[in-house]
């Protein structure tokens, strides 16, 4: 018997490889609340995060997209590939910029 004990407010349960794998799978969006848009391509989010004063910020690591901000100290850091942006850079948006944006399930 192998998997994944999951716990919730109602009990606990074991749930089986094949679908906690599914559920791992699951894919988040990144959606702007204004305008109900889901964020596509970092040239939609580029748009959304000038309109905010966030300004691409060019370091030294080729291998990163990063935005800062004038009036703050926080860098958003996100994977060239935007394959590779998942729920933890979208996250990381969300908590640098109160009630603009918010990460669902697919």
């Amino acid at each position: 018997m192998s998997g994944v004990w999951v716990f919730k407010k109602e009990g606990f349960r074991l749930m089986e490889n094949g679908e906690a794998e599914r559920c791992r799978m699951k894919k988040k969006v990144l959606v702007h609340l204004a305008s109900g848009e889901v964020v596509s391509s970092y040239g939609s989010l580029e748009q959304i995060l000038s309109n905010l004063g966030w300004e691409r910020y060019y370091g030294r690591d080729l291998q990163l997209y990063q935005f800062h901000k004038h009036s703050s100290t926080d860098l958003i850091s996100l994977p060239k590939d935007f394959s590779k942006f998942t729920s933890v850079y979208m996250y990381d948006i969300v908590i640098k910029n109160p009630n603009v944006f918010h990460v669902r399930d697919n």
